[in-house]
This record gives structure tokens, C-alpha cells and sequence, in this order.
């Protein structure tokens, strides 16, 4: 009987919150410091029905409040249930999450404000520098900073990101959201970063856009980001802007990923029962050399649709096309419902698709596994007779493991990823409808060839220290001679040397082990101190095996901004 009540009394709780209203959000940024948080909930509260639902970023601030403040709820009903209770850290952190996104909170807001604002009128709040909270209308501006001094091994030149803008976001009555975001940056990044701006043939720095020269061997760009948002019936929600999304669970996405620089995108979500359905369409920038002209723009449509099977149970349904029209926009692909591959088909099957299947499953409130299947050409000849290597086998896998509170200590989290992506997956046959955005992959930032295997742990023995362990190991194959084995998603698929035999990886094989161990601590609300040593070694196995390592060391602060990380 007393289970029977404990029952009742928690669906209640899950039950009155998200009918508290519906109103337009604006999102968490990139690399949010409550992301790992929210997938630590996700995992202890293990049904939560928006959790599971949502497996695209960036989240709303509203849906995080309203996890953040059942969780809250669940843990003071029942503070001697395993399944509800949250440490201290996780505690301090769901008060963080409330007070740095407080215009969506319902209760008590008295604990956030400060106690010696800055002339009385800065930093009223502890979470935002100006603040404005008024009938109607909300108000963050705050201050982004980024310094990183690094030493690397083997370099005689100083290793440096220098950061620094704006970011803001607000509410104007119910419906309509805003956001802006601005830093102007100078950075150098280690030698395999300097590397990896041409790798491909056409110059891009990872994760930016337009870029110039600096101090000969550095880099010079903006990132600069906003949206509109706004909610037009009970269920449905827009936003138009230009910034980055996400669409998996894991360290990587084979659908889509934010390592690339940002885009002009419209955004539709339509959450109801069960559903959760998102189309993006995007505008992007062809392949393109460095200058100042007009660059080349294609276009992507994609389509995701979650569902939650079961309370634990989340499978998703992917699509997406990237094409190129002369002289106008194909409207045929604006249709949001039919699927994509039979819309090109129609127009001549002259664009680039894929397809994939997404998982994730909530375990004992303490696993997820979770994974993607992405496929852009299936014949169940050649997959049967998969030995023979057929190069139209374009598929990809992510298969991984989250544990947290590892071996009883709390807040002691381990992430294990694999990813493994065929020659030809993401590129097309011509250079314009492959997978990408400003000269950068799309989708996993080493484009195709390669097998990957991810492990991470996360330690935040108290909400103002977190300590991170990673290591990344990959083998890929290269191009030799001219020759495309199907790693460059930028060449034109016609020019394979043959169609059988492309194994996993092709080519000239390589290897790469990246290691990195990162310590940070919270000085004030969002003011971290940070310190990181990077280890990476590449071996080339050509005629000649050669081997490239280094060592980084990295002294940081930063405010209000995702951390830069080199992890490729």
C-alpha cells in the first residue's frame, strides 16, 4: 500500500510541473556546464519523459528547469530512495542551474540575488552581470572571456587562444525569445591544430568560420550567433538563428554534430505524447578557398523523430539531404513530413542523403546505453557478402556506455564510445552535396575511414571542483599518392580507385592516440581556473612509419563561455 502511494504521489509531482505553462525558451549554450548534469538526471530519474525525448541540443532553459525542479521535488518526497536522492554536488548544481536560468523558475528566487551588487547595479544577481526582470520582459547581458597560455613540446612558438565579447538572451512576454552571442578571437592551437586548418585542402579553423591570418602562424575570427524563438500553438515551437546543434547522446553524432562552424537555420520542434519531431533547415557554405568574395552556398534539410518506447526506452528515426540548386531553392524538400530519400528520388535522385536509427536506454538509474545507426546506401547483396568490401557499403556505428556514480562514489561518472564510419559515407559525386559546412565536416570531425574508441571520467567530488580523464584512440585510413580511399568526404566518390575491397580503414593506415587530463575550479558563478596536460601521438604506417607526438600543458581562465578542446 505504501508503495502504491509513493507511486501515486511521484507521478503527481511529474504530472503538474510541465502543465505549469507553455511559453518560448531560449536554449542552453554550447558546452554548457549543466549538460553533463542533465544526462546525470536523465539516468538517476531514469523515466523522466522530456529527458528521454529530447536527444537533440541545445536543450531548452525552461525544459532544464522544469527536469531540474521535479528532480528537486523527487529528492525532498523521498530522501531515503537511492533512486531520488542527489548528492550534495548534484544539489548545489540544480541550485546553480535554477539561479543562472531563474526567469523560468517558480519558486523562491530571494537566494540568487547578491549581496554587495557592483553600484548597485551590477551583478544584482550572482549569475548575470545586468540583469532585468520585469512584467513582460527579461534582460541577461554578460561578459565572455576565454585566455589560454599553453607550452607544447617540440614548439618554440607560443601556444594561445585570447577570447573576449558578449553574450545575452531575453524574453519579451510569453512568446517570443531572443539570444546573441559575440567573442573575437585570436588563437594558435597546438601543431597538429595548425595541421588540421589544411588538412583537407581547403583552409578552416575547427568549429569557426571566416578567419584571417595572425602573427603569421596564428588565426583571427569572430563567432558570432543569435536566434529568435517563438512558440505558435500549445505543441509547437520554432526558432530561427544562426548557431550550431546536436542531434545524439554521445561524445560524438554520426547525424549531426556542433565541431563545425555555425549556420543560418530554421528550426521547428513539435513535441506531443510521446513525440518528439525536429526539422532544421540549413544554410550552408561550400567548399571554398580563403579570401574576400561571395563563398558558394548549399543547402540541408534534416528530419528527427524521438520516441519514448517505454519510460525507459528512447528510439529515434533520422533523415537528411544536402543540395545545390543554380538558381533557386528546391521547395519539394520544405515539405516537413515525407521522408527525404523518396523527395530526391523524385527530383532525380541528384542530392545527398542519409538515413540512420538512434537509441538510448536508462538502466537500473545508473547505466545508459545508447547508440546511432547511420546508412547512405544499403543493397542486402553486398551487405551479406560484406567481405568483399563493395565501397558503396556507407555506413557508420556509435555504440556507448555512460555510468555514473561508479563503484558507490558519488558524482564518479565513465563514458566508453566507439565509433566507426566506412570510406564514402559522408561524401557525394560532386564537391559541392557532401556532408559539410564551411570546409569542415559536418557530422565527426574526421569525416570517414576510421574506427574510434572514446573513454572518459568524470570526477566532481564538490560542485566547485571537477577533474576529467580522457582518452581517445583512433585508426584511419589516408590518402596515398593521390589516390581517395574514401577519408576525404570533400573528393568526388568517382574517384576511387576501384569499387571492391575497402576494408575499415583504407588506405595508408594510422593511428592516433590523443590523452588529456583537465582539473577546474569555480571561483565565482561561471569564473573557472583551469589546468590540463595533453598528450597526443600520430603514427603514420606508409613506405616509411612515421611517428608525431607532443606534449601540451595548459594554464586557463574563463567566464561565461564553452571550453576550447583539441580532441581529434
Amino acid at each position: 500500500m505504501m508503495q502504491f502511494i509513493k507511486s501515486i504521489a511521484r507521478h503527481v509531482i511529474i504530472l503538474m510541473l510541465p502543465v505549469i505553462g507553455f511559453s518560448q525558451s531560449t536554449y542552453l549554450p554550447e558546452g554548457s556546464k549543466y549538460e553533463h548534469f542533465l544526462d546525470r538526471l536523465s539516468i538517476l530519474l531514469q523515466n523522466n519523459p522530456d529527458l528521454n525525448v529530447f536527444t537533440v541540443k541545445p536543450l531548452s532553459r525552461k525544459l532544464a528547469v522544469d527536469v531540474a525542479e521535479e528532480a528537486d521535488s523527487l529528492h525532498k518526497f523521498y530522501p531515503y530512495d537511492n533512486y531520488y536522492h542527489l548528492s550534495k554536488t548534484d544539489q548545489e548544481t540544480l541550485q546553480s542551474l535554477l539561479m543562472n536560468n531563474s526567469e523560468w523558475v517558480h519558486g523562491d528566487k530571494t537566494s540568487f540575488q547578491s549581496k554587495h551588487p557592483l553600484w548597485n547595479t551590477f551583478y544584482k544577481t550572482r549569475a548575470n552581470f545586468i540583469q532585468v526582470n520585469q512584467k513582460d520582459f527579461f534582460l541577461a547581458i554578460d561578459p565572455v572571456i576565454q585566455q589560454q597560455q599553453s607550452v607544447e613540446s617540440g614548439n618554440n612558438e607560443r601556444v594561445f587562444l585570447n577570447s573576449k565579447g558578449l553574450t545575452l538572451r531575453g524574453l519579451i512576454g510569453d512568446h517570443l525569445g531572443f539570444s546573441g552571442y559575440i567573442t573575437d578571437n585570436q588563437e594558435r592551437g597546438p601543431s597538429f591544430f595548425q595541421e588540421q586548418v589544411n588538412a583537407s585542402g581547403f583552409p578552416a579553423v575547427p568549429g569557426a568560420g571566416y578567419f584571417k591570418p595572425f602573427k603569421l602562424t596564428a588565426f583571427d575570427y569572430f563567432d558570432a550567433r543569435g536566434s529568435v524563438n517563438v512558440d505558435f500553438w500549445k505543441y509547437f515551437t520554432a526558432q530561427f538563428g544562426y548557431d550550431k546543434n546536436f542531434i545524439g547522446n554521445g561524445y560524438r553524432s554520426l547525424f549531426l554534430s556542433d565541431n563545425s562552424a555555425p549556420y543560418l537555420f530554421l528550426k521547428i520542434n513539435t513535441r506531443i505524447w510521446k513525440l518528439n519531431y525536429q526539422d532544421i533547415f540549413m544554410e550552408l557554405v561550400s567548399q571554398h578557398q580563403l579570401g574576400d568574395y561571395l563563398y558558394p552556398r548549399k543547402y540541408a534539410v534534416v528530419h528527427h523523430l524521438s520516441v519514448n518506447a517505454t519510460p525507459w526506452l528512447n528510439v529515434g528515426l533520422y533523415d537528411n539531404v544536402v543540395f545545390s540548386r543554380a538558381n533557386y531553392f528546391d521547395f519539394s524538400y520544405l515539405n516537413p513530413v515525407i521522408f527525404l530519400v523518396a523527395a530526391q528520388q523524385e527530383n532525380g535522385s541528384p542530392d545527398k542523403t542519409t538515413v540512420g536509427l538512434d537509441f538510448k536506454a536508462n538502466i537500473g538509474h545508473a547505466t545508459q546505453a545508447y547508440g546511432q545507426l547511420l546508412i547512405n546506401e544499403f543493397v542486402l547483396h553486398q551487405i551479406l557478402h560484406y567481405s568483399a568490401g563493395w565501397w558503396g557499403n556507407k555506413q557508420g556505428l556509435q555504440l556507448g556506455l555512460k555510468y555514473i556514480d561508479a563503484f558507490d562514489i558519488k558524482n564518479l561518472d565513465f563514458q566508453f564510445e566507439t565509433n566507426l564510419v566506412r570510406p564514402f559515407t559522408y561524401s557525394h559525386n560532386d564537391t559541392v552535396s557532401n556532408y559539410s559546412h564551411y570546409n569542415q565536416p559536418l557530422a565527426h570531425p574526421l569525416g570517414s575511414n576510421f574506427i574510434e574508441f572514446i573513454g572518459i571520467a568524470n570526477y566532481q567530488p564538490v560542485y566547485k571542483w571537477i577533474v576529467e580523464l580522457k582518452c581517445i584512440y583512433y585508426r584511419q585510413g589516408l590518402d596515398s599518392g593521390g589516390i581517395n580511399y574514401g577519408g576525404n568526404i570533400f573528393l568526388n566518390y568517382n574517384t576511387r580507385p576501384y569499387d571492391f575491397g575497402f576494408g575499415l580503414p583504407s588506405g595508408v593506415p594510422a593511428n592516433c592516440l590523443n590523452a588529456s587530463a583537465y582539473v577546474s575550479y569555480q571561483l565565482k558563478e561561471n569564473v573557472f581556473l583551469e589546468a590540463s596536460a595533453m598528450y597526443r601521438s600520430f603514427t603514420k604506417h606508409d613506405i616509411v612509419t612515421t611517428t608525431t607526438s607532443s606534449t601540451t600543458f595548459t594554464l586557463g581562465f574563463r567566464m561565461n563561455m564553452f571550453r576550447r578542446i583539441y580532441d581529434y
